[in-house]
């Protein structure tokens, strides 16, 4: 049994080499972005780069009338949509349904608009911007300071507010066979992953003894893969490039999946609290928090997450995603959901800085 997944599993890595994203990450819904890739720098990065691919195409192809992942409406029956909100983990987590409610309710009785609801539209980080730049939605929670500065620069997003704390954590097989410890700071774990899947792959280790030394990249653009290639680089490591080191496994997988795959497979990997929290339990169980990021500006694993507005939100409702921005940073608003919300009874994010 256990061969055959571990063939599944690399199956997916091969078919995802060749196939359009949506597919790869099994069958997950992509809204489609009916816009020239050529045109427009974010979704260059944001589109599938495979050197087989016609020049200006993407995956990333958007139809009009799409669907939001969830819909929050505060209990107000049939309300019209009026905030399109694109993110990955904010989503996942609960955080924008939690955010909802208590906004619609703000918008209603105190700034005196008519009921509403709000959709949340699954995305990481880079094709969340690239939702934003096409207009797809108003408002888009991501994770990455460049890529935000970026959609600010060009004009794709008009504003961007600091909306929570989030945190990597470093995960990987409690036989640990790259020997981590716990004074080791991110950079020195990292670096030993390098050299034990190194030498583990010049002299595999028997089996019945320890799992060889992996990496599980999920290898898709988003924040978390941008953040594990930015811990590589800093160590003078592109485990990527080819030829490609084969202790680095690419797994192009929301992060639940991900996870799933490194425990199964005894494999390091990067990921965010709340995937953990939301794992299966023989997953959780079969996992060693290695590292946890802290709230420092200067902590490696430090994830800030920033809401951006976009130039292209829907005109008619551009009042609700700039009082929406304002209410994020509220103490009463949205920054007393972020300092209470909870997954499993511990806390996930914390408050921006003031």
């Amino acid at each position: 049994m256990f061969t055959r997944t571990l063939i599944l599993l690399w199956t997916e890595q091969i078919l995802s080499t060749f196939l359009p994203p949506d597919i790869a990450r099994g069958g997950i819904p992509k809204l489609a972005i009916d816009t020239d890739v050529t045109q427009s720098p974010i979704l260059q990065t944001a589109s599938n780069s495979r050197s087989s691919e016609s020049p200006g195409h993407t995956y990333l192809r958007v139809v009009q009338g799409h669907a939001p992942r969830e819909v929050y409406d505060a209990g107000y029956a049939n309300a019209p949509l009026r905030l399109r909100i694109a993110s990955g983990g904010a989503g996942e987590s609960g955080l924008i349904a939690a955010w909802a409610g208590p906004f619609i309710h703000y918008m209603v009785e105190e700034r005196q608009y008519e009921p509403f609801s709000i959709g949340w539209y699954l995305g990481d980080t880079t094709e969340s911007l690239a939702y934003l730049e096409a207009g797809a939605v108003d408002v888009a929670i991501t994770y990455n300071e460049a890529a935000e500065n970026q959609s600010i620069a060009t004009g794709a997003a008009t504003r961007s507010v600091y909306g929570f704390r989030d945190h990597f954590v470093l995960v990987g097989p409690k036989s640990n066979p790259a020997g981590l410890k716990p004074e080791d700071d991110i950079l020195m774990m990292f670096r030993k992953i390098v050299i034990q899947g190194n030498a583990d792959s010049l002299n595999p280790p028997d089996p019945t003894v320890r799992p060889p030394a992996r990496f599980l990249s999920r290898f898709d653009k988003s924040a978390t893969n941008i953040k594990e290639s930015e811990l590589f680089i800093k160590i003078g490591q592109v485990p990527w490039g080819l030829s490609y080191s084969t202790w680095y496994h690419q797994y192009p997988q929301y992060p639940q999946d991900a996870l799933q795959a490194a425990a199964l497979l005894s494999e390091y990997t990067l990921t965010a609290p709340y995937a953990l929290l939301a794992s299966p339990s023989d997953t959780a169980k079969n996992l060693e928090i290695f590292k946890a990021g802290g709230d420092g500006p200067d902590d490696l694993l430090l994830n800030p997450a920033h809401v951006l507005l976009g130039a292209k939100a829907n005109p008619e409702d551009i009042a609700v995603g700039m009082a929406f921005l304002d209410w994020v940073n509220e103490g009463l608003g949205g920054r007393k959901v972020v300092k209470e919300f909870k997954k499993n009874g511990q806390v996930l994010y914390t408050e921006p800085p003031l």
